[in-house]
């Protein structure tokens, strides 16, 4: 569980496996709007992309890592720093794009947002190139980091070593004492983030970050959208097709945000869907040659417990293992079946060897800490995107009181979900929404699909997404499996059905089911 509003990255299986091998191991929703400028307004007011050139190394707001290769190009991309002042300061977005091979069959671009909210594009879309080589025949694949993440005016809180620091607060505290300085953690956190990105903070929101979509759109020369959103991504292409209905394009949304719930029920049903997850990986474990040494829930439990008061030592010197950090591990584990492994070997390695190196480096990936120490943005700009977008804000008493629905929902991860709602307490810029209009009356229609053992973003969420783009819209299409997402997963049924709607246009039959 993030510490941080519950929204999950795409590339989570990805990541963790890179992390493990290095260590050797906006603002107001607005109505729908088609924003149907004449070609002479929309050149007036649309910012001119940069030269496309080689693109270097991700830096280390992006996540670091090694130049993409020869493939990519990147430039950037001027926008309004605030929309509501079109012709004031303008902030540059980060892009990154691989041409379509078949360029005498080339549809367009497709773009792509990985979720977060908060991770790089520009980092995440040469990661996982391989599993979208299909759609690149036909289209040139584009992301982007969205305003106030990388190096989009990344917003910037605290340096790595006050992270460090932070990431060994008890964020589930259990009595007077340690509430009062998980508090005091968090208003240093926020007092930093106003501190050096306090111009940006009212901006970050997903609206602005929808306008932007559509300055891209425009900028790469194309009519409509062509969009693949993946987690939180969810999120942002359903406020585009709600303020744009008649600029979507091919559209689809992977691993669905339910936009009809506040950041209370998002966190609980987050903690139901990691709870069914880890059941699932149990299960699945128990099953195996290695069934003997598997971990059970009661183990879990049990070391979680021991870990409150006596951190393991780990192979980072001073930074042992925290409750909150095998807690996170543990989640970031379960994002893909193919780290289900790890959490296996982590699991066993705190259980017999007493140590906690493994589970640390699952929790620093999904915290967005690579293996030298240093931090991406992810967090930062995970929490400012996440407080600009909504509007209620969470006392201590407010959490209090729900912890016994939170610890019903989940004994592993309960308590994580509910104390991360105080994530946005007393942050300088006001939220604005309670909950996204997503409508998109006379949108194109949108493929919406939903993984039944998603931990991150549960099934639910994308019959919700499906009925509230609206009727004719909204197409909903149900993978049963495990894993945060499904068109990654590697699934031959999922592969054909969204390759012949993004590629040749065929809608698939509502109600469609791959397995």
């Amino acid at each position: 569980m993030s510490p941080s509003r519950p929204r999950a990255l795409a590339l989570a299986g990805a990541a963790l496996a890179l992390v493990l091998t290095a260590a050797g191991c906006g603002s107001g929703g607005g109505s729908g709007s088609d924003g149907g400028d004449s070609g002479k307004d929309r050149a007036a007011r649309q910012g001119t992309l940069g030269d496309w050139k080689p693109c270097a190394a991700p830096t280390a707001l992006q996540g670091g890592g090694k130049a993409p290769g020869k493939d990519w190009e990147c430039t950037k991309l001027p926008v309004p720093l605030d929309y509501a002042r079109p012709d004031g300061p303008k902030i540059d977005l980060a892009l990154i794009r691989a041409r379509a091979t078949d360029s005498a069959h080339r549809v367009g671009s497709l773009v792509f947002n990985f979720g977060g909210p908060g991770g790089s594009g520009v980092a995440t879309l040469p990661e996982l190139a391989k599993s979208y080589a299909g759609l690149r025949a036909r289209y040139d694949l584009v992301s982007f980091d969205p305003r106030g993440v990388g190096e989009s005016a990344g917003v910037r809180c605290l340096d790595d070593r006050e992270l460090d620091a932070a990431d060994a607060t008890d964020a589930t505290p259990d009595d007077a004492g340690e509430t009062a300085a998980a508090l005091a953690q968090n208003k240093r956190y926020i007092q930093a983030c106003a501190r050096n990105s306090g111009k940006v903070l009212p901006h970050v929101g997903t609206t602005d970050a929808a306008r932007d979509l559509d300055r891209l759109r425009a900028a790469l020369g194309d009519e409509k959208l062509n969009y693949f959103g993946i987690s939180y991504g969810t999120e942002l292409g359903g406020v585009y097709a709600h303020l744009f209905p008649k600029r979507v394009g091919r559209a689809v949304l992977d691993a669905v945000v339910d936009p009809s719930q506040d950041p209370a029920e998002g966190s609980l049903a987050q903690a139901k869907g990691f709870q069914l997850a880890l059941g699932d990986y149990l299960k699945d474990c128990a099953k195996g040659a290695a069934a003997r040494s598997c971990p059970t829930e009661e183990s879990i439990t049990t070391l979680l417990k021991r870990l409150d008061a006596h951190p393991l030592p780990t192979a980072q010197k001073g930074r042992p293992l925290t409750q909150d950090q095998a807690v996170n591990g543990i989640a970031a584990a379960l994002y893909s079946e193919d780290t289900w492994k790890y959490l296996t070997a982590a699991l066993r390695e705190a259980g017999t060897k007493g140590t906690g190196t493994t589970l640390q480096l699952l929790s620093d990936s999904l915290a967005g800490r690579s293996p030298d120490g240093h931090y991406s943005n992810l967090q930062a700009a995970n929490r400012a995107i996440s407080c600009a977008d909504a509007e209620q804000r969470y006392t201590a008493d407010d959490i209090t009181s729900r912890l016994p629905a939170f610890r019903a929902a989940s004994p592993v991860f309960g308590e994580s979900a509910a104390w991360a709602l105080l994530q946005c307490t007393d942050w300088p810029v006001k939220g604005a929404w309670k909950t996204p209009d997503v409508r998109a009356d006379g949108s194109a229609p949108i493929v919406v699909i939903g993984n039944t053992g998603d931990p991150a973003t549960p099934y639910e969420g994308a019959r919700t997404m499906t009925e509230r783009l609206g009727k004719g819209v909204g197409v909903g299409v149900t993978y049963r499996g495990e894993g945060h997402g499904a068109y990654n997963s590697g699934n031959a049924c999922m592969t054909r059905l969204v390759d012949a709607y993004l590629l040749d246009g065929k809608v698939p039959k509502e109600g469609t089911t791959c397995s």
